[in-house]
């Protein structure tokens, strides 16, 4: 199964309708399972940098088939895997990237969201999920 164009807009919508709701403007991006952008938006308001720290927050996802936050456990400062973060052209290890799984769990992509603090990201981010499970049932 590979994410659909469709998928990718749906997540974006999902994301916007509780940006909206909780009257902050976030960038989302949508990566599929080759961490490459399907689809990416930047909410009027939204600042520059979102764009970039969504996109890492997303990359680190689906490169680690983890929630973005996990990834800090293995390059926090005396962690096994300290400056890990430094990989992979820049890692974003706090929440707001979460990997996207089709119905037998292999990850087809991600999605990132940056623009609020880091509980209103996560927030956003799982609403935005709760979309593309909705779709593939």
């Amino acid at each position: 199964m590979q994410l659909t164009s469709y998928q990718a807009q749906a997540i974006i919508d999902g994301a916007k309708a509780k940006a909206h709701q909780l009257a902050f403007p976030v960038v989302i991006a949508v990566l599929d399972a080759g961490a490459h952008l399907k689809a990416l938006e930047r909410m009027d308001g939204a600042v520059l940098a979102s764009i970039d720290i969504a996109m890492r927050k997303a990359a680190t996802a689906v490169l680690f088939q983890a929630n973005s936050e996990a990834v800090w456990e293995y390059c926090k400062p005396g962690a096994p895997a300290q400056g890990l973060q430094l990989t992979n052209g820049g890692l974003a290890t706090f929440g707001g990237g979460i990997p996207l799984k089709s119905p037998d769990g292999t990850v087809i992509g991600a999605l990132g969201v940056s623009g609020g603090t880091v509980a209103q990201d996560v927030e956003v981010a799982q609403a935005a999920l709760g979309v593309f499970e909705m779709l593939l049932h």
